[in-house]
């Protein structure tokens, strides 16, 4: 599948068949993570596969609105190094890769918010992270359990202007 139409299929899924995702998915997914737009080239992230179903739970029940991530085959933690001065704009661009590279891949994926979190260093902690790193994200990964298209969008003409508002 080409960027383009990945982009346009990519949607938010919370709900998955228990089939695992295959460890080669799981590590083509991080790839394109890493391969991120990153300011300065400073590439300060950290990227954690987390597939044993005991961890998945208990990052799940720490988190607010990431309780699927409990029957998700797989989550990706994503950390940056809090010292760098746009980890937030890196580790995000490195989750947005995943993604959409998940949706051209035939998976679901579902975006959750890490920094700024209050369960943020417990989920580090939880997995074993150095301090110098901070959690951005949490994504979800597996095969959708429905077939439910993408969530309506605004439409261009109402997000774009030309030149000036």
């Amino acid at each position: 599948m080409d960027a383009i139409a990945a982009l346009k299929k990519r949607r938010s899924v919370r709900k998955y068949t228990p089939r695992a995702v295959p460890r080669e998915l799981v590590e083509e997914i991080v790839d394109c993570g890493r391969l991120a737009a990153t300011a300065n080239n400073k590439q300060p992230w950290l990227f954690i596969a987390v597939t044993d179903g005991e961890t998945r739970e208990r990052v799940a029940a720490l988190t607010d609105y990431g309780k699927f991530i409990a029957e998700a085959p797989a989550c990706i933690a994503v950390f940056c190094k809090h010292a760098e001065k746009y980890y937030l704009e890196d580790g995000s661009a490195a989750t947005q890769n995943m993604l959409v590279a998940a949706a051209a891949l035939g998976l679901g994926s579902c975006w959750v918010a890490g920094d700024k979190k209050a369960y943020a260093p417990e989920v580090r902690a939880l997995l074993g992270v150095p301090q110098e790193f901070t959690l951005v994200s949490l994504v979800s990964l597996g095969y959708p359990a429905d077939s439910r298209g993408r969530a309506s969008k605004r439409l261009l003409a109402e997000v774009m202007r030309w030149e000036r508002y």
